[in-house]
This record gives C-alpha cells, sequence and structure tokens, in this order.
C-alpha cells in the first residue's frame, strides 16, 4: 500500500507540474501579445524596415532649338496588394463588384492576357492574399495614366490595392545624332555632356522608408519617413538639331561610299565659338558606322591644314611676303638624310610663296621653315603657343586629350623634326584645335574657346548663362591676315580644291590635308591616308567655320583631302548657306558676344508686346488683331510674335507654355486637368489637332 500510495503520489506531482508549466506559458503568451505586442513588432519591423534611396529625376539635355537631346521618361512597375484591408473588407464586396469590368479593362489595356484570363489571375491572388503581386513592368506613363482610370484602381491605392513604382529610363529621341558628344547615362558608364554636366543633372536623391516581405520585396511604408528628391537640372546645348542632321548626313555619305576606317566633322559659329555641329563615326565590324569615339577631340597628325600654322609664323616675323619664290624641286627635296615629297605630282620648280600653300607643298612649306628657323627653331615653336597648338581648347566635354608638340632640345627632336612639323607631321592636334585656329582666321584674328553648354535651366528658367569667352585677343597682326585670308581663297578658286569649288554660289576660304599615318604599330606601309579640309563660309563675311577629317581603308583609290573631305565640306558649306546664311543676305557682322539661343514663350499677345517694349526689345509683330494668344520666338537672330490658334473643339499646342496660362485656356475649353511636376508645359496627353468635348481630361507633364 507505502509503494502504491508513493507511486501515485509521484505521479500526481509530476501532473500539477506539467499543468503549472502549461498555465504559465499560457499567461506567458498572453502577456507577451497583448502588453508587449507593440514593442515586439516595432522590434520585428526594425529588423526588416530600411531606409531607401529615391532616385531624383535627371535633367534634359536639349539642342539650341529646344528640341530634347536627352531625357528620362518615366516607367513603372504595377503590384496589387491583394491583403489591403480597403480590397478585402466586408468579405470582398468592392473587389467582387469591380473585378469583371477591371478584367476586360487590363485585357484592353496590356493586351497580354484574355478577359477571362485576367479575371482568373485577380482571383487567384485574392484568395491567397498576395501582398506583392506583379502585374506589370515597364509600362510608360500613358499607359500608368489610362490605367490609373480603370474601375477599381481609380478608387485609390488603399482601396484598390494597386501600387506603382516609378523609375526613370534615359532615351535619346535623335537616336545617333551627335550620340556621342551627348553622351550614354549608364550608372557604371558615362560619357559626353551626360558625363561632364553628372553633377548638374542628376539632382539629389531623395529616401523613404521600405519593408521586406517574403521574397525580398521592399514595399513602402505608409506614413514611414520620406525626404523629397530634388530634380536635376536642364542643359541648354549650342547644338542645332538641322545643322547637326546636314553635318551627320554628308560625312556618313562619304564614310559609306570610301568604306573609311573613321571621321569627324565639326561646325563652329565664327563669331561666338559655338559648336553647332559635331559628328564622330566610326566603322563597325559589320560594315556600318556608329558614333563611337569623339575624334574630334583626339590628336593626330594633322597634315597639310597645319600649314596655315607654319604661314603664320613666317608672315608675321616678316621673314617672307606672298610674293617670294621658293623652289619646289619639282616635288622632291632631299634634307638631312631623308626626302621629302609633295603629296601630288605637279613637278614645278619657281613659285610663288602663295602658289606653294595653294598647292599645298610639303617641299615649299618645309624648305620655307628650315631656311628661316633652322637655326632658331624655338620661335618656331614660341609662334604656336600664341597660337595656342600646344594647349587643349578647353572644350566643356571630359575627354578632350592634350596636344604633342616635340620641343627643341628634347630627346624627341631630330635634325627633320622642324621640316617635317612645317607641313603636319612630327606633331599630335586635336581637329577641334585645327578648327579654333582656322576660326580665329575667320574672325578677324580673334580666338574663341569652342563651347557646347549655353545655359542651365532649373524648372524651366535660366539658372546660369554661359556667354562666349576669348581664348586670345589677337592671334596676329591684321597685315598677315590679310594675307592669310588671301591665301586661304586662293586654295579655292587656284589651288587644291579649284575645281571642288569652281561652280560654288558663294566665297569659300579653307584648305586641304592629306596626312600618310601609321597603321598603329605596324608602320605606313598600308598606305592609309587622312584626308582633311579646314575652313570658313562665306569668305567675305564669315559665319561658319568647318572642319573635316577621315581616315580611310588602307589602300584606298580615293584619299586626297579634295576628293574625300573636301566634298563632305561642300555639302554643309551648301546647305547652311541656303537656310541659314542665304536667307540674310544683308546681315552686319556682330559683336562676338551676340548669342543665337533659340528661345520660345507662351502667353497672352497683349502682355507680351508690352513687356517687350518696356525693355526695349525690338520684335516683328505677326499676329493677327483678333487673337488673344500668342508666341514669342527667335527667328534668325530676330525676335517674333506670332499668333496662336485656339479652336473651340481642337486641341491646341501647350508645349512651352506656364502652368497659369496652360490651365486657362483649358479652362475655357472645358478640359479637365491631371498635372505633374513643375515648371513649363513638356507634354500633353491630347494632341494638338485633335478633336476634343467639354469635360475630357488632359493630363499635362511639366518639365
Amino acid at each position: 500500500m507505502d509503494v502504491k500510495r508513493d507511486i501515485l503520489w509521484r505521479v500526481y506531482l509530476s501532473y500539477i507540474v506539467v499543468v503549472l508549466i502549461g498555465v504559465t506559458i499560457f499567461v506567458k503568451a498572453i502577456y507577451i501579445q497583448q502588453v508587449e505586442g507593440g514593442k515586439w513588432r516595432s522590434m520585428s519591423d526594425s529588423l526588416h524596415q530600411k531606409i531607401e534611396e529615391t532616385e531624383a529625376e535627371r535633367g534634359t539635355i536639349y539642342s539650341e532649338d529646344g528640341q530634347m537631346l536627352s531625357t528620362s521618361i518615366p516607367q513603372f512597375d504595377i503590384y496589387i496588394d491583394f491583403g489591403a484591408e480597403g480590397l478585402q473588407e466586408k468579405n470582398g464586396k468592392r473587389f467582387k463588384e469591380n473585378l469583371d469590368s477591371l478584367s476586360i479593362g487590363l485585357a484592353a489595356l496590356f493586351k497580354e492576357y484574355t478577359a477571362a484570363e485576367y479575371k482568373k489571375i485577380l482571383v487567384s491572388g485574392f484568395k491567397s492574399k498576395d501582398r506583392y503581386y506583379s502585374l506589370k513592368k515597364k509600362i510608360s506613363y500613358q499607359q500608368y495614366q489610362l490605367l490609373k482610370a480603370l474601375p477599381l484602381v481609380r478608387l485609390g491605392k488603399n482601396k484598390s490595392g494597386f501600387i506603382a513604382e516609378d523609375r526613370n529610363i534615359r532615351l535619346n529621341p535623335y537616336k545617333m545624332l551627335a550620340f556621342r558628344t551627348i553622351g550614354l547615362a549608364r550608372d557604371s558608364f558615362k560619357v559626353g555632356l551626360e558625363l561632364t554636366y553628372d553633377s548638374v543633372l542628376r539632382g539629389r536623391s531623395g529616401s523613404r522608408l521600405v519593408r521586406y516581405i517574403a521574397g525580398g520585396v521592399s514595399v513602402p511604408v505608409e506614413d514611414g519617413i520620406e525626404t523629397e528628391s530634388e530634380n536635376g537640372k536642364d542643359i541648354v546645348t549650342s547644338i542645332d538639331v538641322f545643322m547637326q542632321e546636314v553635318t551627320e548626313n554628308a560625312l556618313m555619305k562619304m564614310m559609306v561610299n570610301n568604306e573609311a576606317e573613321h571621321g569627324c566633322a565639326i561646325v563652329m559659329e565664327t563669331s561666338t565659338g559655338k559648336i553647332k555641329a559635331i559628328a564622330n563615326l566610326g566603322r563597325r565590324n559589320d560594315g556600318s558606322y556608329f558614333e563611337d569615339f569623339n575624334y574630334a577631340i583626339n590628336p593626330s597628325e594633322p597634315g597639310s591644314t597645319f600649314k596655315l600654322a607654319t604661314m603664320m609664323s613666317l608672315l608675321e616675323d616678316k621673314k617672307i611676303s606672298l610674293n617670294n619664290t621658293v623652289n619646289l624641286e619639282g616635288g622632291v627635296w632631299n634634307i638631312n638624310g631623308r626626302t621629302v615629297y609633295d603629296s601630288e605630282q605637279h613637278g614645278k620648280h619657281d613659285v610663288t610663296v602663295q602658289e606653294a600653300f595653294e598647292l599645298s607643298s610639303n617641299v615649299g612649306m618645309a624648305k620655307l621653315a628650315w631656311t628661316y628657323y633652322g637655326n632658331t627653331p624655338s620661335q618656331f615653336i614660341r609662334h604656336l603657343h600664341n597660337m595656342k597648338m600646344d594647349t587643349a581648347t578647353g572644350l566643356d566635354l571630359v575627354g578632350e586629350r592634350n596636344p604633342v608638340i616635340i620641343k627643341p632640345g628634347t630627346r624627341s627632336w631630330s635634325a627633320t623634326t622642324l621640316p617635317w612639323m612645317s607641313f603636319g607631321y612630327n606633331i599630335a592636334i586635336t581637329p577641334l584645335q585645327t578648327l579654333t585656329l582656322y576660326n580665329a582666321v575667320a574672325n578677324n584674328g580673334i580666338m574663341m574657346k569652342p563651347y557646347l553648354v549655353t545655359a542651365i535651366k532649373e524648372e524651366g528658367e535660366i539658372y546660369k548663362e554661359f556667354e562666349p569667352e576669348i581664348l586670345k585677343e589677337k592671334v596676329c597682326s591684321d597685315a598677315t591676315l590679310i594675307q592669310l585670308k588671301k591665301c586661304l581663297e586662293g586654295v579655292c578658286t587656284n589651288g587644291t580644291a579649284k575645281s571642288l569649288f569652281k561652280n560654288t554660289r558663294f566665297k569659300v576660304a579653307g584648305k586641304t590635308g592629306t596626312a600618310l599615318v601609321a597603321n598603329n604599330n605596324k608602320g605606313y606601309a598600308d598606305k592609309i591616308y587622312q584626308s582633311s579640309f579646314a575652313g570658313y563660309f562665306p569668305a567675305d563675311n564669315p559665319q561658319y567655320t568647318c572642319l573635316v577629317v577621315i581616315k580611310n581603308k588602307p589602300f584606298a583609290t580615293k584619299f586626297y583631302g579634295a576628293d574625300v573631305a573636301g566634298p563632305v565640306f561642300k555639302e554643309i558649306a551648301e546647305r547652311l548657306y541656303t537656310t541659314s546664311v542665304h536667307q540674310n543676305k544683308n546681315y552686319d557682322r556682330y559683336d562676338y558676344k551676340k548669342d543665337s539661343t533659340y528661345y520660345t514663350y507662351v502667353g497672352l499677345t497683349k502682355e507680351m508686346k508690352q513687356l517687350l517694349s518696356d525693355i526695349k526689345v525690338g520684335f516683328r509683330d505677326s499676329t493677327s488683331v483678333t487673337n488673344d494668344w500668342g508666341s514669342v520666338q527667335s527667328q534668325k537672330g530676330n525676335t517674333v510674335i506670332r499668333s496662336l490658334q485656339i479652336h473651340p473643339n481642337k486641341m491646341p499646342q501647350l508645349k512651352g507654355m506656364g502652368l497659369k496660362d496652360a490651365v486657362a485656356i483649358c479652362e475655357e475649353l472645358g478640359l479637365k486637368t491631371v498635372i505633374k511636376g513643375r515648371g513649363k508645359v513638356a507634354e500633353q496627353s491630347i494632341i494638338v489637332g485633335q478633336s476634343i468635348a467639354k469635360g475630357q481630361t488632359i493630363n499635362i507633364a511639366l518639365n
């Protein structure tokens, strides 16, 4: 009996202990859940929440005439939170009421599944209460606006569960046009203006609190910590889209026809130094051409276009006059154990200095340089320094490489360096440097700094402007300039470019160049020639200076500067003369600080006229008396006010308007406006000229 009692006592004791432990666990669980729940939930959130960076909207790069060269456009990833309280409440009444119409709308919008398939997807997600179902990725802004108007979605995020994650992608609307100069905007690889002005364009990132859920997906926390991003500023370039297109097409045509390796063409506004067009084309393995490298700012041996610098030095030191004679030795001359050859066989001997330049004689230039600078080569080098040939131009573009000028007394200097340097060998300068020198001659000796960006804008307003800048007040005397201009014009009337410009309607001044270049480390055996032409037009009152440089394929049958680079220059000059110069025959030579930047503003005609009168800006009035609205814009350097036609049943042009004026017009037409962004109108959802009806909604995106 005692043993039995002892066993029962132990059993009862064990039972009581187990019960007490169970009760304790139960009480503790209730205590943790009810009393300490907030604390532990907060700790859990802190372990699964994170401050995430939000991307700022990158600024836009514009051409001078207001066209977008590189811009960011929004894309949206659409998710659905099927566990949203507004969607699940009342046993999903709201979801069920809108299910059919929503499915039909999604099928019509995305055309990826049928309405029945979308319904099946939505029902499945609702039942599983998926908190972050991926519906559609990378939809456009227009698609997003249409999505927001669909049943259920239009009720908002809390009631519909629809979540939109937006991000920006970079777009070059003109594709290859000036692509390398404008640049890329990838995180790991930026070039061109996108890199140079990255700090201006990228803005400042913001931050937001996100919560991580299953699968490592982050979801924004409502009412969480958030700081707004600061959008990047816009930059306005000196590039003119029409001129760029003309330049690139002319270069492309010759590159394809001659199967050239690579080439570049640059157009500069003579009086300001603005780069109006810059094309760089390289041949790819499949034979096509692309803007693969900025050859315009990469140094190479310039060849005969450098003879302008040699002539400038000789004339400035009064070593020669254009009527002096020089013996060309029939085009072959031996000097210090090496032979100088003229590229074209002419067989001439005694000619004037001007004729030697017009014939592009290497022998002539080498003999003159050796005769007058052979004992004092540093004097010649000082002239190159005075012409800024030994320093980069300072173009506002990352990647411009420094020139290579051999100095007397260095290990690289030899007995033949000076004569070869006189006709563009044993020296490496960029095409842009050559262009800048020719532009200085065209600009009456004033050397302008080349530049690409004319202004920085913030929310459509000018934040900072860049004016033309003088690199050197005078590169040589007026007497030297007169003689140099005579030589450059003579090349196009009597010299190597005579046949090229025989029937041109306007006077051209320029210089051909043909340089034998090495094939990397293989030497000169492959007979690769670099063809070039540098000049300005019209010669009697220069408006634009242009340079074309093309590196030909090995053993090319056509390689002379007048045959390869010259026709490209001619096509560019003729197109620009017809459209930009000839239209304004009675132009006066304007001050170098005059800016040709394109602008346009839209508003009430009466107010704009009053404003222009108050600030004493002359304008041409092309408005209708009966029209209240108008636009003021630049047209070939003049200010013109035009009427803005607004029809009661047609959509007008809102682009360029301020928000106040755009809204006023829309309200006048009975339209409902949905506005995004700040600044001026950049986009409108209803196309200009499209029929409209009162009560219709228009989405307006500001820049």
